[in-house]
């Protein structure tokens, strides 16, 4: 076992966390795992799902079949309903990537809100819905932004999301087990409800950490991989240093540390508000580098 995997088990172990496992990967290695309660090995990875949606995107970017600039009703063409809000014909792909819609916060959320609310067609549900006023620009977090990309995905892959990171993503990988929730007319939700191993997620990690490729075979163009950390395309800087990373509800994390050439993935559970991260801040160091995870999701 790692001198990381040990000190993270050792903070696990004095604090009480609720942590199923971990799992690290370095380099373009293979992923490591510590497994800390037996649990069902795929978890739902709650919003660390939305860097997934991230990735589908990037690779139909360098498909030349989706840009971010593009404004989702011409994306989605036919999908919309005639009701659509004005706004969302001025709404850009980017703007979704970054939340910059007048919707609620936590809009769409089956996991905090009850699903049978919405109707059974979520995205006229949303498209139709009244917004806030203003024009978008400062933001606010909702689930509905990465469902309205996850069925974007859809019409220009013309598979349906998971399908298409099966095919590019999860297979080429070697991902055991992926699942992802879907709403009542069988399309993947996007944001939340993805179910997946705690050591695959890391080569997910890796593939940002090595500017768009693992193990000699590329999935990501720099200028995307680059795209994504500089406009915050979900992967965003997580406690000190240079590490970045997507955490989710209830204990999930995706933490890419470039000044150690690792990437750490971690499961768990944690009943109320964001997993207190903080509770790792001394959980390793090397050559005087703290990393210290300091965000839920």
């Amino acid at each position: 076992m790692s001198e990381f995997l040990s000190a993270f088990g050792r903070v696990v172990a004095e604090t009480g966390a609720n942590v199923f496992r971990v799992a690290e990967l370095i380099g373009e290695g293979e992923p490591e795992v510590l497994e800390f309660q037996k649990t069902n090995p795929c978890q739902d990875l709650y919003s660390v799902a939305k860097a997934y949606v991230v990735t589908a995107v990037g690779m139909l970017y360098d498909m030349g079949k989706i840009a971010p600039e593009e404004i989702i009703t011409d994306v989605l063409g036919d999908l919309c309903p005639e009701d659509t809000h004005p706004f969302w014909h001025e709404t850009t792909i980017d703007m979704l990537l970054t939340h910059r819609v007048r919707l609620p916060g936590g809009f769409l959320d089956i996991d905090s809100l009850d699903a049978n609310e919405f109707g059974e067609d979520y995205l006229a549900y949303t498209l139709t819905y009244p917004l806030l006023p203003g024009d978008g620009k400062e933001g606010c977090y909702t689930d509905a932004a990465f469902y309205i990309l996850a069925r974007a995905v859809e019409v220009r892959a013309g598979m349906p999301i998971d399908n298409f990171l099966w095919k590019h993503l999860f297979f080429p990988l070697g991902y055991r087990e992926a699942a992802w929730s879907k709403c009542p007319l069988g399309h993947p939700m996007g944001a939340t409800g993805l179910y997946i191993r705690a050591e695959d997620m890391t080569k997910l990690g890796a593939i940002y950490l090595n500017k768009g490729c693992y193990r000699g075979r590329r999935y990501l163009s720099e200028e995307w991989v680059d795209m994504v950390l500089t406009r915050g395309y979900e992967l965003h800087q997580v406690g000190i240093g240079k590490a970045y990373g997507k955490g989710g509800m209830r204990g999930q994390m995706l933490l890419v540390i470039p000044e150690e050439n690792r990437v750490v993935a971690w499961q768990g559970f944690h009943e109320e508000g964001p997993y207190p991260f903080t509770e790792f801040s001394a959980c390793y160091r090397q050559d005087g580098i703290a990393i210290t995870p300091s965000v839920g999701y």
